[in-house]
């Protein structure tokens, strides 16, 4: 088993405790502001807190269409959470399981850093193609530039 990190880090104007609490709601939010990539996160097993199991569905046409994530830890205080995904064919036959931890670091002008690593445990010595990287994080950066817009649109939704 090797390990593989795939990092992406993304300023915003949006204050880090709205996108964190946008981030906890993911599975309601994601499909609705990006349909593109999700087509629904639905809860398996849980309350949406540390333990839960989420199936995710995503959207037509991407070169993959389920997982399964389990909800790791999420700290209130730190502005941050971490989730595995551990099944389906978005580990592109590449991981055994990914990890995502994601922190929300505040900036002195009321904005943000949205920090996403991601450390896959790979299958044998796998590693990740530059194709698979740069889709990995375009994709999340589409996601995560449109659920800040949807804060932006909807400032009293978080």
């Amino acid at each position: 088993m090797t390990l593989f990190n795939i990092d992406l880090e993304i300023p915003s104007t949006v204050a880090a405790p709205k996108l964190f609490k946008a981030y906890l709601d993911f599975n309601k939010i994601a499909p609705k502001v990006d349909p593109e990539t999700y087509k629904s996160v639905d809860i398996i097993k849980g309350d949406g807190g540390p333990g839960t199991v989420n199936n995710i569905t995503f959207a037509d046409g991407l070169p993959f269409t389920n997982g399964k994530s389990k909800v790791d830890t999420i700290d209130d205080e730190n502005l941050s959470l971490s989730y595995t995904i551990f099944e389906g064919d978005v580990l592109m036959g590449v991981s055994d399981s990914a990890t995502h931890h994601i922190k929300f670091i505040p900036s002195a002008d009321g904005g943000c850093t949205y920090k996403h690593t991601i450390v896959n445990k790979c299958i044998g010595d796998n590693k990740f193609t530059n194709d698979q990287v740069k889709l990995t994080k375009e994709s999340f950066n589409k996601t995560f530039k449109a659920v800040e817009a949807h804060i932006n649109a909807n400032p009293n939704a978080y």
